[in-house]
């Protein structure tokens, strides 16, 4: 398995357990989540990435995320994905992702565009 997939399928575990040390795993300490190319409102660091994502967190079983890595380099993983969240929403994803040398996300930039269902 590539570290980019490893680091997908980290992210899809994050995501279903809210776990504090699950996403803790996934990004550096100085790292940087956008929520869109520039985000002035950026979570910066990985503590205020925890906090961000556990104010925000989708509950398991609200959501449904299908994707595949498009590229990948040493410190580079580009992802398309799709969100559905049947009781609201689709979109599609693309999210780019820094690695640092240890498999940990330095900056996690997303991309989302609401779909018609």
């Amino acid at each position: 398995m590539s570290a980019g997939t490893e680091w997908v399928a980290g992210y899809v575990r994050a995501w279903e357990s809210n776990d504090a040390d699950d996403i803790a795993a996934l990004f550096t300490d100085d790292a940087v989540y956008e929520f869109s190319p520039d985000d002035p409102d950026a979570l910066r660091g990985r503590e205020a990435i925890i906090a961000g994502w556990l104010d925000s967190r989708d509950e398991p079983g609200d959501w449904h995320f299908d994707w595949e890595v498009l590229t990948e380099t040493d410190d580079l993983v580009v992802v398309q994905g799709r969100t559905d969240y049947p009781a609201a929403k689709l979109y599609d994803n693309l999210w780019v992702i820094r690695l640092s040398r240890d498999g940990r996300a330095s900056r996690f930039t997303e991309w989302y565009m609401e779909r018609d269902r």
